[in-house]
């Protein structure tokens, strides 16, 4: 989902006038009667930041989309590789057990 001001293509710190700018610069190239879904894009992008007011109210009460492709990327990326060794798996092994049976005294399948 790209912003208001994605579409338009302007900086978040843009003027009035630049807004306005891009925004008749994007109808231009992309009029109603060329493509109206793209035209209510460009619209609804401009009458969402077209002045302060506008700006203000997008900021305070526009939840941004979360690109939850990226988040997981962040959440996953590592600069080390996790170091297990035997102590880990044997405290793995304890927890599963519920630390009632020591490690080394499994239980083996009765012979019938």
């Amino acid at each position: 989902m790209n912003t208001p001001y994605e579409i338009l293509e302007v900086a978040t710190d843009a003027t009035d006038a630049e807004i306005k700018q891009a925004y008749l610069r994007k109808v231009k190239d992309n009029p109603p009667d060329r493509d109206q879904e793209r035209f209510q894009r460009i619209h609804g992008a401009y009458t969402s930041i077209k002045d302060e007011k506008s700006r203000l109210s997008y900021a305070l009460f526009t939840i941004p989309a979360a690109d939850f492709d990226e988040l997981l990327d962040q959440a996953l990326h590592t600069t080390q590789a996790p170091q297990v060794g035997p102590e880990h798996f044997k405290q793995l092994l304890r927890a599963g057990l519920g630390e009632t049976m020591p490690v080394n005294a499994m239980p083996h399948a009765q012979k019938s």
